[in-house]
This record gives C-alpha cells, structure tokens and sequence, in this order.
C-alpha cells in the first residue's frame, strides 16, 4: 500500500491539492485504504469535497479524511459533476462560489438524474442563499468560516438520515441485541430501557467495537452539536449503561484513552 501511495504521489507530480483529478482521486483513496490497514480508522463513506479554497479545502479534507471518511477533493463544478459519476459518493460538500459554473448551478443539473446528498458551503450568510439552496434540493447549509467539528458532525447526521442499509439495523454485542429503527435494547432476550443518549453511546460503542474510542471522539459522535462541560459526562452514562445492561465487561476502560465495546 505504501508503494501505491508513492507511486500516484509520483504520478501526480505535485502535492495532492493541485494533482490531476483523476491522480488525485486515486492518491486519496489509497489514503484512506492505508489509514484502514494501520489501524487509524475505518473508511464508512466516501465524501465529493467541491472547493477552489486551498486552505479550506485542505482542511476539510484532511479532518474528515481522519475522521474516518474517503474524501476526493475538486477545484470546480464541472470536475464535481464528472467524478460523481466515477464513484460511489455518499454525499456532496459544495462550495457555492466556484470558478466556472457555481454551486447552485452544480445541484440543479445534480438534481436532474440524482438524489445525493449535498451540503452547501458559502461565505455569504444570506436568507436568500439559503432559500434557493433548500429550493434545489440542498439536504443542510454551512456558512463560512466554520469548525471542521460542526461540519464532520453534519456530515454525520446527513449520513445517518440517507443511510440506505436496512441491514445495518440490528447490533449486537454478546447477549445484547439493538435495532435502531424501533430503539429496543435487549439483554438475553429481556428489553432494557434506556435513554436517548444512553442508547446513541452504546450504538457507537457497539459500531466501533474492538476500537478504543476517546471521551472526545464519543462527545462528538453521540452528543454531536450539543457539547456537555468536560469529559465526565461520557463516564457517568458509561457508568450508567454498564448498570443498566448488567453487563460491566462489556464495555472495558481504556487508561489513559476512553472505551471500547469488547465481545465475549
């Protein structure tokens, strides 16, 4: 893998920003792929990143690229509506002042032949950006500048909301059995109740499990948008769920790092 990473870095001649597309796009997903075999994360979504902003651009990708996602970065809208046909793209990040034709422009002919998510970037945070935005079918809208945490935890609720994978509904950890759509958490059979952010945590405990999650990644990923003061909140409803579950060796403490769920 890391022969491939420096033979398409070769290729391209540059750095990944200004490679061309078609180098780019394969530099970044041997990236991702690498990152998966190291350990540092599972690729869950492959994201269209449309922006001629270096700086955001960079940043972008980069953070969501360490959260976990796939991510091919293009400059302009033409580039965007080529390479959405070439792979598997799960959602679109669209900057809406592009070079050439803009990003309104990109989501009309996008909506002509498909229903991919798109979250809109701008750096106009106007009532009337907004509205012809939701009018062409944008699915959530970001004015710059921005926290990369706001963004990936969008990027997370979109995906979540489009999810199309009805068999990713049922987890289970040892006796413990959850379904997502109906909310029900069952322990050798008997149902437990839980709370909102009771059940969330387990769901991304038991997503992740073998993986050591910090108490800042867990704050992101379950409490999202909403950011309780300190860490400790993580460890009361972890706390709270091991009594509850009845269950403790479930969920083992990571020193020094967070939690991971753990089979048995």
């Amino acid at each position: 893998m890391i022969g491939t990473l420096a033979r398409l870095r070769e290729e391209g001649r540059c750095e990944v920003d200004t490679m061309r597309p078609r180098c780019r796009s394969e530099y970044l997903r041997a990236v991702a792929a690498a990152r998966g075999q190291t350990g540092r994360g599972r690729v869950s979504a492959c994201i269209l990143l449309v922006e001629d902003e270096h700086s955001i651009g960079r940043l972008v990708c980069d953070y969501l690229t360490d959260e976990g996602y796939e991510v091919l970065w293009v400059r302009t809208g033409e580039e965007a509506l080529a390479e959405v046909t070439r792979h598997p793209v799960r959602l679109m990040i669209l900057d809406i002042g592009l070079p050439g034709i803009d990003g309104f422009e990109v989501c009309r002919r996008l909506r002509a032949h498909s229903q991919l998510p798109v979250l809109m970037l701008t750096a106009r945070d106007e009532e009337a950006d907004k509205v012809v935005g939701f009018a062409l079918g944008t699915d959530d809208y970001v004015p710059k500048p921005f926290s990369p945490r706001e963004l990936a935890a969008r990027v997370k609720a979109i995906l979540r909301r489009t999810d199309p994978r009805p068999s990713d509904d049922l987890l289970t950890l040892g006796d413990v059995v959850l379904a997502r759509s109906a909310r029900e958490v069952r322990v050798a059979g008997a149902p437990v109740d839980l709370t909102p952010r009771e059940f969330e945590l387990l769901c991304c405990l038991v997503e992740n499990a073998g993986i050591a999650l910090s108490r800042d990644r867990l704050l992101e990923r379950v409490w999202g948008l909403e950011f309780p003061a300190g860490t400790r909140t993580v460890d009361q409803h972890v706390a709270q769920l091991r009594t509850k579950l009845g269950r403790p060796e479930l969920i083992k403490t990571v020193f020094g790092v967070g939690y991971k769920a753990v089979g048995t």
